[in-house]
């Protein structure tokens, strides 16, 4: 009787290739497989990149001029209702002008104004929030009870003081609104470089003669821009709302800008005459911001590893 030994292995086994590790999925890929997963995520950002089309193309699928006056069409109804025109299919306003070419416009309008105050707010506050969370002690105690006294005041009282003091404006408008939204990107930035600082990773970098810059902008800084990417895209919304209501009180874009704050203030007196020129520029701002919501919501729930299974 032969002995067989059973850890012995066929000279075929032994030869035969090693079956290779599957490789990982590309980060992009994997933070879309868990963005989709999110349908209201996805709509909103369907709504976003529509909104980005149409203020990039907003010349060409206008049909009219956003300023162009037709005199003899004043307060024309959209095209489906009685005494309604093909020519204009959203309505005129109080002074004859499109109501879909001035939203459209208004489109481009209003995502300018949201990447100008988040890109200043963004910039100054993650530069407070490492400054802060890096050196601690009083610079932190000095940048932190600076940012608390302007959490303390409601946004809008301090939007509308800044553009009290700058001046009506939009661009006075988009400082007022970036230095409204500063604090929370400064706070946030402290709280994640004061987490990431006891890693193994800074200490070493710290021990092979790394820089205080070096060490905040290259090490530091990448592993905290997560929640920061989540709280940019929800300061859209924020910067839209914002520009909105100072629109309306007559502090941010001036007539005849077509922007939906200010096509709403100048339209408040014809509400039960004309409901189409208040009803459109609000819908227009309801959706905006509703999509950077749901597209904020989708990304936190992408980038949160602890939501990932």
């Amino acid at each position: 009787m032969n002995n067989v030994n059973p850890t012995q292995t066929s000279p075929a086994s032994v030869n035969a290739p090693a079956t290779p590790a599957a490789a990982p999925p590309h980060p992009a890929r994997e933070l879309w497989s868990y963005f989709s997963q999110n349908r209201g995520a996805v709509i909103g950002l369907a709504i976003i990149i529509v909104m980005v089309l149409a203020a990039l193309f907003a010349d060409f699928i206008a049909p009219h001029s956003p300023i162009e006056q037709f005199r003899d069409a004043t307060l024309v109804p959209p095209a489906w209702q009685v005494g309604g025109s093909s020519k204009f299919l959203l309505g005129t306003d109080p002074v004859g002008r499109d109501m879909l070419s001035r939203l459209i416009h208004g489109a481009r309008l209003s995502l300018i104004i949201g990447l100008v105050s988040v890109t200043l707010s963004l910039a100054i506050g993650i530069l407070l929030g490492l400054a802060a969370g890096y050196f601690r002690g009083v610079v932190e105690t000095a940048i932190m009870r600076l940012m608390d006294v302007m959490l303390a005041l409601p946004s809008l009282l301090l939007a509308v003081a800044v553009v009290a003091i700058l001046g009506p404006g939009l661009m006075n408008a988009m400082y007022a609104i970036a230095i409204v939204m500063m604090p929370h990107y400064a706070r946030q930035t402290r709280a994640a470089v004061i987490g990431e600082m006891s890693r193994d990773y800074v200490n070493a970098s710290r021990i092979a003669g790394a820089g205080p810059l070096r060490i905040m902008f290259n090490c530091v800084l990448p592993n905290c821009l997560a929640p920061l990417i989540v709280q940019a895209t929800l300061g859209f919304s924020e910067a839209i709302l914002d520009a909105a209501a100072l629109g309306f009180l007559g502090l941010g874009a001036q007539p005849p800008t077509p922007e939906w704050g200010s096509m709403l203030a100048s339209a408040m007196e014809f509400i039960q005459s004309a409901w189409w020129v208040v009803t459109f520029p609000g819908l227009a701002i309801l959706i905006s911001v509703l999509a950077f919501n749901l597209m904020g919501d989708g990304l936190r729930d992408a980038l949160d590893p602890k939501l990932k299974r």
